[in-house]
């Protein structure tokens, strides 16, 4: 006959284990563990830290979520819905917000969207559902800013990162200024026919970076005719694709102004198949300064964002907002990196 195996369970390291262990309060031990850097300081000497985190490290004690959002309303969730994490830049947005809630002890789940309104308002709708203490929104469109009111009527947590609207705390790069700095830049090389891929009409990231590129460029008495400003998506292909039109016709621009990576490399994409030379024929400029942009066979000048800042700092206001404070919107400083895209002339 065949013997039984027997299965042992192992009992769970819980909080009152550990203090009992120590010789502690078990409500030290809690705010060392689950509570802020901040908490733990107050609530005990840095030896007594060391200790409790060495132990539960040991024994891999893990917080039990629900028992802790039961007793102090706190679930210490956050929701955070963006387009798409396909798109580097928003990934790396990601990786800030993710790296400054594990700092704070919060654990984030994302939604991604692909910038479709119904969406949105559908994953903050499930998010909420879970007890989430706020919402960071990635994915604020011009044309579908009533949700994020009716949201804020609600008393609901949130910051926007990347792109902003009206009424809402946000952070952002300062992008008027990065366009700025693109059309001076194309300006000192002694371009006056520049062209602009200013992306989708309905994002504040290219809007805003087309506002401040058009109005410096006005000021420099640089005229962009209208047909050289065109809206498109924001990746590889839509770039090739506006590059291939405005490129097959007689009246040619000798620098272009895209106000991201992904246009500007598509666009490249698209002089190399016309037989034009990037940064010799026809200066190219993009925004973000991804990290493919210094690798590629002619490095791409490129408006540098603070990605990972942007994230990290959307998670530290929505905490204060969260306890009660009410923080000022951010713009961070963009700064350029010139490679061969955009040679002298």
């Amino acid at each position: 006959m065949p013997q039984k195996r027997i299965r042992t369970v192992r009992s769970r390291t819980t909080l009152r284990s550990l203090a009992a262990q120590l010789g502690v309060h078990v409500s030290t031990v809690s705010r060392v563990l689950n509570g802020t850097p901040a908490e733990a300081r107050r609530a005990a000497s840095q030896e007594v830290i060391e200790r409790i985190q060495s132990l539960a490290t040991e024994l891999n004690y893990r917080p039990n979520r629900q028992a802790i959002g039961l007793k102090t309303s706190q679930s210490r969730l956050i929701g955070v819905v963006v387009p798409r994490l396909t798109d580097l830049v928003l990934a790396t947005i990601y990786e800030g917000i993710d790296a400054a809630a594990k700092d704070s002890k919060y654990l984030t789940f994302v939604g991604t969207t692909l910038d479709v309104p119904e969406s949105q308002s559908e994953f903050c709708e499930m998010a909420l559902d879970q007890s989430v203490e706020g919402l960071i929104i990635g994915d604020a469109r011009t044309d579908h800013v009533s949700y994020l009111d009716d949201l804020a009527r609600r008393n609901i947590p949130l910051v926007l990162v990347s792109r902003h609207a009206p009424s809402h705390c946000s952070v952002t790069c300062d992008d008027v200024l990065g366009g700025r700095m693109a059309a001076d830049h194309l300006a000192e090389l002694g371009h006056t026919r520049i062209a602009l891929l200013s992306g989708e009409p309905y994002a504040t990231t290219g809007l805003d970076r087309s506002v401040g590129f058009l109005q410096r460029c006005k000021e420099l008495g640089i005229h962009i005719p209208s047909q050289w400003i065109i809206n498109s998506g924001f990746d590889t292909l839509s770039g090739r694709a506006v590059g291939e039109r405005l490129f097959s016709g007689g009246d040619l621009p000798t620098a272009v102004f895209a106000v991201n990576d992904f246009l500007a490399i598509g666009l490249m994409g698209a002089l190399r198949d016309c037989g034009l030379q990037v940064g010799h024929d026809v200066a190219v400029v993009g925004f973000n300064d991804t990290p493919i942009a210094a690798e590629l066979p002619i490095g791409l000048t490129s408006i540098g964002s603070p990605m990972e800042k942007m994230g990290y700092r959307g998670i530290e206001l929505l905490l204060e907002i969260i306890a009660g404070g009410q923080p000022q919107s951010e713009r961070l400083e963009p700064k350029l990196f010139v490679r061969e895209s955009s040679q002298p002339r």
